[in-house]
């Protein structure tokens, strides 16, 4: 493949039509996006490893330009999505960075196809169980949809406040019309809603805690100081459950990866490291 160019087709994987994109040049990483990820949107998480890799994203079932089945979803069935992905392209094994939601399906693959796994990331995530939960979203879609926006801002990065807010008014209206723009994105796709609601259902059985001690994968667990949704002490509860496994934590919230420049390089590094 040459360098730059992108492949951007669909795969029949898990017996759905999976929307997926392959680009770059370079060693082999699987990225997988967190709740509610849309590819449509932009810039996507792979854009944070740069031109050295080869990355292959996907939006999960239910999500973007994915097929929304009848559920129940469940977590493993979102890993079993991931290597029917890896089986279509013919990856037989790839380095995986997960995040938020992203981050649990990573390790329900870990602990399901460790084989297949060469290195993993996991930004901004819980193992459930004796590890702890991520914030319950699920509970949020009671709210109407500018008080849910506003809501998960404060839970993105706990440094928003309505003090913080009042203060820097223009700031924050900027961030609420960007997550507006983002949330508008597919909205008219039939049966959005159906696969965003199933997606949460899944995410509330998440426990890989005690499957955890088998990974014996080099792993990077990735935090963010003021992330209000996964907080520190969720990543740290993880990486100590890894044997080897190295917990770095960086200044911002749930997009910690977006608001210091620090966390690119070091997970960049993680990835070539030998």
């Amino acid at each position: 493949m040459a360098r730059g160019i992108a492949v951007v087709p669909f795969a029949r994987a898990g017996g759905i039509d999976i929307y997926y994109e392959l680009r770059g040049e370079g060693p082999r990483v699987l990225v997988i996006s967190g709740t509610g990820g849309d590819l449509r949107r932009r810039p996507g998480l792979a854009s944070l490893l740069g031109k050295g890799f080869t990355t292959l994203s996907y939006d999960q079932r239910g999500l973007g330009q994915s097929d929304i089945p009848d559920g129940p979803y469940c977590m493993a069935g979102y890993a079993a999505d991931a290597a029917a992905l890896l089986d279509a392209v013919g990856w037989d094994q790839c380095m995986i960075m997960g995040t938020s939601f992203g981050g649990m399906v990573a390790q329900e693959f870990a602990a399901t196809f460790p084989e297949r796994v060469e290195r993993l990331v996991l930004n901004c995530t819980s193992s459930g169980g004796g590890g702890n939960s991520s914030y319950p979203l699920h509970k949020l879609q009671a709210l109407d949809s500018e008080m849910r926006i506003r809501t998960q801002l404060r839970l993105s990065d706990i440094r928003i406040t309505p003090e913080w807010e009042d203060n820097n008014k223009q700031e924050f209206d900027a961030l609420l019309a960007q997550r507006r723009k983002m949330n508008a994105i597919g909205e008219d796709s039939p049966r959005r809603a159906l696969g965003k609601r199933l997606q949460l259902e899944a995410r509330i059985q998440h426990d890989a805690f005690d499957r955890l001690p088998l990974l014996t994968m080099p792993v990077l667990v990735c935090a963010g100081t003021y992330d209000g949704i996964a907080p520190p002490k969720n990543g740290r509860a993880i990486a100590s459950q890894i044997p080897g496994a190295r917990y770095e934590e960086f200044r911002g919230g749930h997009g910690f990866f977006w608001q210091d420049a620090d966390a690119a390089e070091r997970i960049i590094a993680f990835l070539l490291s030998k």
